[in-house]
């Protein structure tokens, strides 16, 4: 489903951490579910009091204060790996969104910070409790921040998708070739 033009226009407001917190997928979701009037615009700890304001503004409705449920805002924050306590199990990998961390399988990891944009997914999964949040040393969240972190999310997913493709087409073309040769030695 394409998201409608009030969707992008949301979208385009929030800080595209794809954090979750707000009970969606990613930022784009999020705002397609304001756009279809299923979610409240003060769900979005990111963005804060300020990208409430915003939603509002946009919207013609009054604003509100965050919801706590869906967390607290705070200044902009880095996820910072212990490299000495890093075992480079990889776990943290899928989760970034963005793909701010750089490791491979039994290295140490490390994040990309100018690329973090502090979503937190990456604590979770790992281990060894090695990855902590940290306050930013860079400039508060903005806009042009909030556009390269988008398309650096579209860039892993376009990434994926076309892993996911081609590891589709190899599986086809061995279950082809296993056809073939099943067919072939069948007939010999």
């Amino acid at each position: 489903m394409q998201p409608d033009q009030l969707a992008i226009q949301i979208d385009a407001l929030l800080p595209q951490t794809q954090c979750r917190k707000c009970g969606f997928q990613g930022c784009l979701p999020y705002a397609t579910a304001i756009s279809q009037h299923q979610a409240d615009i003060n769900q979005c700890p990111p963005g804060g009091e300020q990208g409430i304001a915003q939603l509002a503004a946009l919207l013609g409705v009054p604003t509100k204060p965050l919801n706590p449920v869906f967390g607290a805002n705070h200044p902009r924050q880095t996820a910072i790996i212990n490299e000495a306590e890093c075992i480079g199990c990889s776990k943290c990998l899928p989760p970034c969104p963005v793909d701010a961390i750089l490791g491979s399988a039994k290295q140490m990891h490390t994040i990309i910070s100018h690329q973090c944009t502090g979503c937190e997914l990456c604590i979770a999964p790992c281990p060894t409790n090695c990855i902590t949040m940290s306050t930013s040393l860079l400039p508060a969240w903005n806009k042009t921040d909030a556009w390269q972190a988008r398309l650096q999310y579209q860039a892993k997913n376009e990434r994926l998708t076309r892993q996911n493709t081609e590891k589709t087409e190899r599986l086809n073309q061995q279950k082809q070739q296993l056809a073939t040769f099943k067919l072939t030695t069948h007939d010999n």
